[in-house]
């Protein structure tokens, strides 16, 4: 990779064409985390080309050894590239905004009538689009993450590990590790770096892994109250509770349910567990990040302000993981090592993320018409080359009419 604050394409950004892209985005990047990676890839890899296929899997991977929302961190990562530290603010602020705003909407009926409006048809139509969206991607990086026949090797091992419930952040960090492991053995010995340089690649990635988990739980006691003591509902333990959040948490939105329901339903008493699923299943179906379910529990609290400053709380964390370990993207890709090590990561990723697209598969074709709309939604990415924005829009349409009819049927 080239250096971080200079774009890989040959003219640079506007701040203005980096605002646009990423709030259009934030509107119809349904789907979930996978979903919105693919859409990056098709629009900054193969639509305006800021980046090579290979330097946006060394972006993702990088994204995926941080804690925080995937598809955020990579978003914030791609304006750091393209406008440095503008293009930071504006790429992940412009890919929030959106989800948050709808959320609120969702919230505000939610509080307003006691109950969300009916969205089952829109869900059912989206769900198919979405997994031709992930699949054109993973097909895309497909080549560039799988550079030789162990890595090959290595990315089945991770799937079928996937597959079978393994932790994901031991997939990518121990996929990282054996492939830094074989690159050692395998080199030369005159060329061979000293184990030393090994020990100490594996030990500043796992630095990187566990240093804001410890961080964040000892700020626990930041907010005053005794473990397992209900307190009155107040904006600076509902910060801090969603700074600790976006700090610490990997994973997919059922991880963030257990966080959530550990703090505000058992601990604090803030939310019944009915009311914890509702916030879920609107992050969920919502466009954007997953992680805007932290507005909808802050404005359910405490109206707008609560909601902005959960929001808050909850991606703030993002955006500091990337200052700081973006610069270190490059270097690790000029260390024959650490540049191993980021090729078993990013191949881990890979392996993730069709995983992922696997489970969304089996409940998003659960008949004919879904499994048409899958189909026809991968010829028109695969063969047309259709923006997926277009499809996703035109999807849900679809399913609002098709809810209207049945409503009036």
């Amino acid at each position: 990779m080239t250096d971080i604050t200079a774009p890989s394409g040959s003219e640079a950004t506007s701040p203005m064409e980096l605002a646009r892209l990423f709030l259009r985005l934030g509107i119809t990047a349904f789907g979930g985390p996978a979903a919105h990676i693919a859409m990056m890839k098709e629009e900054v890899v193969t639509r305006r080309q800021w980046m090579t296929e290979a330097e946006f899997l060394d972006i993702l991977g990088a994204t995926n050894l941080i804690p925080g929302p995937n598809s955020t961190e990579l978003a914030i990562h791609i304006g750091f590239l393209r406008c440095g530290w503008l293009g930071l603010l504006l790429a992940g602020v412009c890919f929030i905004l959106p989800a948050a705003l709808i959320t609120s909407a969702f919230a505000w009926v939610y509080v307003r009538f006691g109950s969300l409006p009916e969205i089952r048809g829109v869900l059912f139509a989206v769900k198919p689009v979405i997994i031709a969206v992930i699949v054109q991607a993973i097909w895309g990086l497909l080549k560039p993450a799988v550079k030789t026949p162990f890595l090959g090797v290595l990315g089945g091992a991770v799937l079928i590990l996937t597959l079978i419930g393994t932790d994901e952040l031991t997939l990518l960090f121990g996929a990282g590790a054996i492939a830094g492991i074989v690159r050692w053995f395998n080199a030369p010995r005159e060329k061979r770096p000293s184990a030393l340089s090994l020990v100490s690649t594996l030990a500043v990635a796992a630095l990187m892994v566990l240093l804001p988990t410890v961080l964040t739980y000892a700020g626990d006691r930041w907010s005053g109250v005794p473990a397992g003591m209900p307190i009155p509902f107040r904006l600076t333990p509902l910060f801090l509770f969603f700074l600790k959040v976006g700090s610490v948490l990997y994973g997919s939105g059922y991880v963030l349910l257990a966080f959530l329901r550990d703090g505000l339903v058992d601990r604090w008493h803030w939310l019944t567990g009915a009311q914890l699923l509702d916030a879920v299943a609107v992050g969920q179906v919502t466009p954007g990040p997953v992680f805007t379910t932290a507005t909808f529990i802050g404005y359910f609290l405490g109206g707008p302000w609560a909601a902005l400053t959960a929001t808050l709380g909850i991606f703030l964390p993002s955006f500091v993981f990337v200052a700081l370990s973006g610069p270190l993207v490059p270097r690790i890709r000029k260390s024959p090592m650490a540049g191993a090590f980021l090729d078993g990561v990013n191949v881990a990723a890979l392996a993730l993320m069709t995983g992922v697209m696997g489970q969304l598969a089996r409940m998003a074709l659960i008949n004919w018409q879904a499994i048409c709309l899958a189909l026809i939604s991968a010829t028109l990415l695969l063969r047309y080359r259709v923006n997926s924005a277009w499809i996703i829009l035109g999807a849900a349409l679809l399913g609002v009419v098709t809810t209207l009819a049945g409503w009036r049927s």
